[in-house]
């Protein structure tokens, strides 16, 4: 398995609206075409209304790079900047835990 975190801070609140409108728009795509996907989770963060935490867990590095190759996924890359003050990026490496597939 193969994952990451992303912490998005966001700009203002319309940029926050902006942003939440554009996550919407690409999760259908995530849950219909991309079977090695198996959690993509998009957070709020608490006292923070302008941070997103985004968990992904994909079945391999290939998973993921496939859902880096989908129209989707790519119009939601080419479109978050305008967004985003800041961004901080986390690759894991599952060692245990709960639920996680064998």
């Amino acid at each position: 398995m193969f994952g990451l975190v992303v912490r998005f801070d966001l700009t203002d609140e319309g940029a926050a609206q902006g942003f939440d409108q554009l996550v919407e728009e690409t999760a259908p795509g995530i849950r219909e075409r991309e079977p090695g996907t198996l959690l993509y989770a998009v957070h709020t963060v608490e006292d923070a209304p302008l941070a997103r935490v985004f968990y992904e867990m994909y079945a391999d590095r290939e998973a993921f790079e496939a859902h880096e190759s989908q129209p989707h996924t790519k119009r939601f890359l080419s479109e978050r900047d305008q967004y985003i003050a800041d961004t901080r990026v986390e690759f894991l490496t599952p060692t245990g835990g709960k639920n996680l597939p064998q």
